[in-house]
């Protein structure tokens, strides 16, 4: 389909807003997987072969059964909070870049819209580090301590000690983990839909925009792709952040120290743990958030007219 000419202005403010209501109902809906997820990839194999799950339907059976519901949840208070402004600010910085790396035909190479998307992945770690930071403590706190004590554990004392110890700082563990992951997701993802997206089934109108299931299609092929293929910066970053370790748990000092422990003792597959559970996460998750994204729910608050995006 051929590119739309470039408009005059970019209207950042509606953009971030849809990103923000768009992260909200995208992690309401794929939160208990996520937090499967989580624990699967900070398991550590034991000396025997023994662990605690055998299967992300295992995982799912036995937090359910120790936890319950809301257990299920751990976490997601702090992820819905600083959401908003991460998938604020990735889906708004990816369409503010591209907007500027076109050319005034609305015209993007392959390598610009890589670009426009790493840039936007580089930004959303100022939110998403301690996001993410605060998140896994939570989420696996239950598989550490044995469901003893989890009421203990809160966003806030976590936040607390983390700034007692290592000042604000504290709140960036893993942000060079973090930063390797998001930036070549953004790379593959946010290209890859854009393709998808403008090949698929035009609104009514003027906008120019695809029919919001189209979004909704694109939205899952394309986080399915990019999430899968990250998945060991994923398991990487996760492990690193992990602040308390199980019993026999190994400690490790970096990155490069995390993959070759890593590789030593539970070989290359361990690298792709909850890989399929992420997919299953990241998929529904950007799917659901690019069909809110482009619902224009910004500019119908803000009495703006909605634009195709470059």
């Amino acid at each position: 389909m051929a590119a739309a000419k470039k408009p005059d202005t970019f209207a950042v403010l509606p953009r971030v807003i849809n990103g923000g209501i768009a992260g909200v109902i995208g992690v309401t809906c794929v939160f208990p997987l996520d937090l499967v997820k989580t624990r699967l990839q900070n398991q550590q194999i034991g000396p025997n072969g023994e662990r605690m799950y055998t299967s992300m339907f295992d995982c799912f059976r036995k937090t359910y059964a120790a936890e319950g519901y809301f257990g299920m949840y751990r976490g997601s208070a702090v992820n819905i909070l600083l959401i908003t402004p991460e998938k604020g600010i990735k889906l708004a910085a990816n369409d503010y870049f591209r907007y500027h790396l076109a050319t005034p035909e609305g015209k993007l190479t392959l390598l610009r819209q890589c670009l426009a998307g790493g840039l936007a992945g580089a930004f959303q770690i100022i939110v998403t580090t301690p996001m993410e930071l605060l998140k896994i403590q939570l989420q696996d706190a239950g598989r550490v301590s044995g469901s003893k004590d989890l009421r203990k554990v809160t966003a806030w004392s976590i936040t607390k000690q983390l700034v007692k110890d290592n000042g604000i700082l504290g709140l960036y563990k893993g942000v060079r983990a973090t930063g390797a992951r998001d930036i070549t997701f953004s790379v593959i993802y946010f290209p890859l839909f854009a393709s998808l997206n403008d090949s698929g089934p035009r609104k009514s109108g003027n906008s120019g925009e695809a029919v919001f299931w189209w979004s909704l299609v694109s939205g899952l092929l394309s986080g399915m792709t990019a999430s899968f293929t990250v998945t060991p910066l994923d398991v990487i970053k996760t492990r690193l952040q992990a602040i308390k370790k199980a019993d026999g748990e190994k400690e490790f000092n970096g990155i490069a120290d995390c993959i070759g422990k890593t590789l030593k003792y539970e070989g290359p597959k361990a690298l792709f743990k909850g890989g399929l559970c992420r997919m299953i996460v990241i998929a529904p998750l950007f799917g659901i958030a690019q069909m809110v994204y482009f619902l224009g729910i910004g500019e119908r608050i803000l009495g703006i007219e909605q634009k195709k995006s470059v």
